[in-house]
């Protein structure tokens, strides 16, 4: 029963966050935001609001163990499943997007995030850090764009300019219920899916810091894994490596930042010995494929696969 409640938990958040998507693309576009702004900060931060849901509920239910085991194990599913499973099905031709300036503040905020880790404990001082990391990349990014379009250069994202979910004929009615489904809907499945996953992590004798690196962190991460796929295999995947960068720095700097504004967030030392590593190295994986324009083909597909099944085999065995 406990799975069942898990798997309805992680569908009503994945629907409701998709709904509040919907609803605030909407909403900020008829108030007259800019198509731009919106998708970069908006459009990236209702993606992650299944994950923050998850981690601030974690937070208030005292399983911090789920709230980071959530950031760091979707972080490390993002690499190596989420750009290896597509990969063997068909060729990620990732080469075609430049993500070295945002690839290079991944590892910033990466390896910011485990110097806080061996705080032993994600205060709201460290959260305060990591919201104005996160701040100073939007802005960044914002600025690099509208320079980027002044120029007539294309762009990483050709669709950057219209945000998924976009609609100008969509009435206020329908936005105000996308809206309401979505923020009726995100705590509800958050809750329902952490209380699932305390069972389930008493039923099978494992921390709550496991679930999260395993179940929790790979049913969040499920929405990217059948997007890349279904990109891989249309022949649309030249911007996946950018999304899953732009995914892991919003796991690292707005969750667990936001999160910590709740409450103190314990650090099990179990992370600091190995998967926080595991999230690392992960990321200096992609060093082929952002600084020498590499795609990922299919060996390197099953590679990042394999190394995935091998770590979470090892989580839940160890």
């Amino acid at each position: 029963m406990e799975w069942l409640f898990a798997g309805l938990g992680l569908l009503i958040l994945l629907l409701a966050g998709d709904s509040l998507v919907r609803g605030a693309v909407n909403l900020a576009l008829r108030l007259g935001i800019p198509a731009l702004v919106v998708s970069l900060t908006i459009v990236a931060f209702g993606t992650s609001a299944p994950e923050l849901l998850i981690s601030v509920q974690a937070v208030l239910q005292g399983v911090p163990g789920i709230a980071i085991g959530n950031v760091v194990g979707s972080n490390t599913a993002n690499i190596l499943l989420v750009l290896g499973f597509p990969a063997i099905l068909a060729a990620l031709h990732t080469s075609a997007c430049e993500s070295r300036k945002t690839y290079i503040q991944m590892i910033v905020a990466t390896v910011v995030f485990i110097g806080l880790a061996f705080r032993g404990v994600f205060d709201f001082y460290a959260g305060l850090l990591l919201l104005a990391m996160l701040a100073y990349m939007l802005l960044d990014a914002v600025r690099e764009a509208q320079m980027h379009r002044r120029m007539g250069d294309e762009c990483c994202d050709p669709d950057l300019d219209e945000p998924e979910g976009m609609d100008p004929d969509m009435p206020w009615w329908k936005i105000v219920v996308f809206l309401v489904l979505g923020l009726i809907g995100l705590p509800l499945g958050a809750d329902l899916l952490v209380d699932a996953a305390q069972v389930i992590a008493r039923d099978f004798g494992v921390s709550e810091s496991v679930i999260g690196l395993t179940l929790v962190a790979l049913g969040t991460s499920l929405p990217e894994l059948a997007t890349t796929t279904m990109a891989a295999l249309r022949r649309q995947a030249d911007v996946a490596i950018g999304n899953v960068i732009g995914s892991n720095m919003f796991n690292l700097l707005a969750i667990i930042g936001v999160a910590t504004m709740v409450g103190p967030i314990p650090v099990d030392p179990e992370f600091l010995k190995f998967d926080l590593w595991v999230m690392l190295a992960a990321s200096l994986l992609l060093i082929p494929f952002v600084f020498f324009r590499r795609d990922i083909g299919r060996t390197w597909g099953i590679v990042l696969t394999v190394l995935y099944l091998v770590y979470v085999i090892g989580v839940l065995t160890c």
